[in-house]
């Protein structure tokens, strides 16, 4: 097996592979276009001729959208969270590949891509149920499908990406599901003294998430100066836990109502106790939510615990991660700065807090329109005053 490089063109290549049929042994030559340096033009043929040698070698011609997707599953697994590719894989293992996988690549085309998520839409359900898949979940697809296709481009291996042309369908805006105040009390009044209290009161005193609720040490607590220090948070997958970086990709501090003081210092007592009858010493680097003998609680059975709990209340069975959504709206419903919510929820931008939860500010336009005309009925009085 041998290869060589032909410069065609400042910066186009032509790489070439020499192979020899092993049943007639007749010279065979296979061409293959290639923009960059002449190093770079070196190492792709180098790497074509191992994967010849390796039998991974697939013809541009040949190459199916399955057998691509696979490559560029390999190729991002560096590049995202293992909970994002675990994402990835399943939309594209039970969702893209069976609509579009048998389809050559190079022929894939924008009105294919279209008739797929309207087929989706229609009757795209994998779970043994009939039916169709939610426009949300069919946009996933379409934001994973067009990354993926667009690596095939800067690969050489489609000259334009074809999910381009396509528009995902369209999702309904529909405000977050939370509880308000009254509820709020009466769940927090339902749970004290259950392994969920603690959970609960920080997801809706502080605006927490699941994982970094998991994650949350002794050390990151404060509570002389009534603050939390957000450094990590935890995720599950198909391989275990692993703690990462929370969401933003940046810390945060968050400062404790004195409600909260006093219960994390309670619970913090009761869980040196518990300790201390295993033999064990309570210290900062001890998890605050944590299992009885002090390992950590994973996510997963926040949410079991919070599905029992919510269960016997007779309130709207939401999401554990609701009770974020109703800090964040009783926070904006009594007047807090939006930036202020933000800051304590830990969105990248303002932008997605006001998104979210814009709703929820009472009389925004109604204020905003009063403002002005306020604003305006003034310059108008000292401009008659200095005229008159």
């Amino acid at each position: 097996m041998k290869g060589s490089i032909r410069e065609r063109s400042a910066g186009h290549w032509a790489i070439i592979l020499d192979q020899r049929d092993p049943a007639t042994g007749s010279r065979k030559r296979k061409w293959h276009s290639f923009k960059g340096t002449k190093r770079q033009a070196q190492i792709e043929c180098a790497r074509l001729i191992s994967a010849m040698k390796d039998g991974s070698y697939i013809e541009p011609s040949k190459l199916t959208v399955a057998q691509f997707l696979d490559r560029w599953l390999d190729h991002v697994k560096s590049q995202v969270t293992p909970k994002s590719h675990e994402r990835y894989s399943g939309l594209v293992k039970k969702n893209i590949v069976p609509a579009l996988g048998a389809t050559i690549l190079t022929k894939l085309r924008p009105v294919h891509i279209g008739e797929a998520y309207s087929a989706a839409l229609k009757d795209g359900r994998k779970d043994g149920r009939s039916g169709g898949l939610a426009p949300r979940t069919v946009g996933h697809m379409h934001r994973v499908l067009k990354q993926a296709l667009s690596q095939a481009v800067k690969w050489e291996l489609l000259a334009r990406n074809p999910a381009d042309a396509v528009d995902p369908p369209k999702v309904e805006w529909k405000p977050v599901a939370t509880y308000d105040l009254s509820d709020t009390a009466q769940i927090l009044k339902a749970i004290r003294g259950k392994p969920i209290f603690m959970p609960a009161l920080l997801a809706v005193m502080c605006g927490l998430r699941r994982g970094e609720i998991c994650a949350l040490r002794w050390r990151n607590v404060d509570l002389d100066g009534a603050q939390l220090s957000i450094t990590e948070s935890v995720e599950q997958t198909k391989a275990g836990l692993r703690f990462k970086s929370p969401k933003s990709g940046k810390g945060r501090k968050v400062a404790l109502p004195p409600t909260v003081v006093d219960e994390l210092g309670t619970h913090r007592a009761r869980l040196a106790e518990d300790l201390l009858k295993l033999g064990k010493r309570i210290s900062d680097d001890d998890f605050v939510v944590c299992h009885s003998d002090g390992s950590m609680l994973p996510p997963i059975h926040v949410s079991q615990q919070w599905g029992f709990a919510i269960a016997k209340t007779g309130l709207a069975k939401l999401r554990f991660h609701d009770l974020r959504h109703a800090h964040a709206t009783h926070l904006l419903a009594m007047g807090v700065h939006p930036k202020v919510a933000s800051e304590r929820l830990g969105h990248s931008r303002v932008g997605i807090t006001l998104d979210l939860y814009s709703h929820v500010i009472p009389g925004m336009q109604e204020n905003a329109a009063a403002e002005l005309d306020r604003a305006i009925k003034a310059a108008i009085r000292g401009i008659e005053k200095t005229n008159g």
